[in-house]
């Protein structure tokens, strides 16, 4: 493989088609920082047959994100999800306008919409928190992974989805979570390409998975959101999408929903019960804002926020910030669709190739000691500075544009950020104002690589923590 005047230096492996992939598989943080140490910050990596260009330095991000006409993600994503979640690729010949039109639905997760599912889910949320107290009469023990999950999949679940109208609601719930978690277990696998057939039982159970969101069972939930409503709609519209295609659509939506919320709502809860300054500082300032709202705490009150009073929480936010920080691993990724010269500050250049791929790995810069002082360690408040939210952070003495990108970037940003930044703060809300928290074992978590580049990572071991109804 010949490298072009101007292409930048190539790190191409000794074994045939995999290339680097294994070395990155197991670290890809360590062998990103050990090559931009020998090459400088541009470099491309043969991984797995796809040839990366991975650009390291920070102020050149902005040239990335804003060449989003040669530099495309939609496809690819479009690509990987329909293999993923099993649904034929959005192609414009068969469903001219669908990428589009689902597009345009995000509109419900922003503005005045978002309002009205984020009350939703605080109602949820504090409904499933209820159920869970009027069992909890002294010190509960619990493993926090798995309570993180229950509560956030459920309460997820029935604000997008509505509830279950059967008896045992609670049930038919946890049983989708657990064939959930199943499939989730397998995700990294699928992201890489292996093929289904080799993950043992995880083709029969995403199977089972989608057919809960046939038409016939989901006419059945009452109470679902604008959005899942808008989505069904649409689909209606395509003769050409099978049932079972809709139904894999919408089991998609449900993990872009929850697969990332559920292990970034446990570090955000781990991390506060580690740092009994921090919980406190939470917690002040969660009942300074009931006492001056005028509103009681615990299990049987209603609390009702408004996205000022959420968003006035700098203290919570920023704790969440830095656990967003210290736990999301995810690569953004462009896809060239030209060959094409990428300019960059400082009259770099890079040369690309029709479909080489340029990455951006922001947990580089969330792990960089020049940003974050001592980045190792959770600090609550780092995005305060008197009292306020803090936004300005430095690299050798320059303002950075960007220094948090825990929800990607660009044209490949989250949709559905501002709704999951508000969920992990109900949720850690509501626990902190009805229950008092404490770890109930002493022991190191740590994070998983094995879904390094995919978005936030999960713990290596689940922990055991308490609560009880706040006195």
């Amino acid at each position: 493989f010949y490298r072009k005047t101007g292409e930048p230096p190539l790190i191409n492996g000794w074994i045939p088609y995999l290339g680097k992939a294994l070395i990155f598989r197991k670290d890809a943080f360590k062998f990103l920082l050990d090559q931009q140490k020998k090459l400088g910050d541009i470099f491309t990596v043969h991984i797995a047959g796809r040839y990366i260009t991975f650009i390291m330095d920070p102020f050149q991000y902005v040239y990335v994100i804003r060449n989003s006409k040669q530099l495309e993600f939609h496809e690819f994503a479009n690509k990987m999800a329909s293999k993923t979640f099993d649904y034929p690729a959005l192609s414009k010949g068969k469903f001219p306008d669908l990428k589009e039109n689902l597009h345009r639905i995000y509109q419900y997760l922003q503005g005045k919409p978002l309002d009205i599912i984020s009350d939703h889910m605080m109602k949820n949320l504090q409904d499933i928190f209820e159920w869970k107290c009027s069992q909890a009469t002294d010190w509960e023990t619990e493993k926090m992974y798995k309570f993180c999950c229950s509560v956030m999949f459920e309460a997820s679940f029935v604000t997008l989805y509505g509830r279950v109208p059967a008896a045992d609601g609670h049930k038919v719930i946890s049983e989708i979570r657990d064939k959930f978690i199943k499939f989730d277990a397998s995700f990294p696998y699928l992201a890489a390409n292996i093929p289904i057939e080799l993950l043992g039982a995880t083709k029969k159970v995403r199977k089972e998975l989608i057919h809960h969101f046939l038409l016939q069972n989901m006419t059945k939930w009452l109470g679902g959101s604008k959005v899942v409503q808008a989505r069904q709609d649409i689909f209606e519209k395509y003769e050409l999408l099978g049932d079972y295609d809709k139904a894999a659509h919408h089991f998609a939506f449900l993990w872009a929903s929850v697969g990332n919320t559920i292990p970034a709502t446990f570090w955000a809860m781990y991390y506060l019960l580690r740092h009994p300054e921090a919980l406190a500082a939470v917690r002040d300032e969660i009942d300074h804002l009931l006492q001056s709202t005028g509103q009681k705490r615990g299990p049987t009150y209603n609390i009702h926020l408004t996205r000022e009073q959420l968003d006035n929480l700098v203290y919570l936010e920023s704790a969440l910030n830095e656990s967003l920080r210290m736990c999301s691993s995810s690569m953004n990724i462009r896809i060239s669709q030209e060959d094409f010269i990428l300019k960059l500050e400082g009259n770099q250049e890079v040369v690309l190739r029709k479909g080489d791929w340029i990455a951006l790995y922001p947990q580089i810069l969330h792990m960089d000691p020049e940003v974050y002082e001592d980045p190792k360690e959770y600090k609550f408040d780092r995005y305060i500075e008197n009292g306020k939210r803090k936004t300005t952070f430095y690299k050798a003495g320059r303002k950075l544009k960007y220094f948090l990108m825990p929800f990607g970037s660009g044209i490949s940003m989250c949709p559905g950020r501002f709704l999951a930044m508000n969920e992990m703060k109900m949720f850690l809300f509501i626990l902190l104002s009805h229950f008092d928290v404490e770890l109930a074992e002493n022991k190191a978590v740590r994070l998983d690589n094995s879904r390094m580049g995919l978005g936030i990572l999960l713990p290596d071991v689940d922990i055991a923590f308490r609560y009880k109804i706040r006195s």
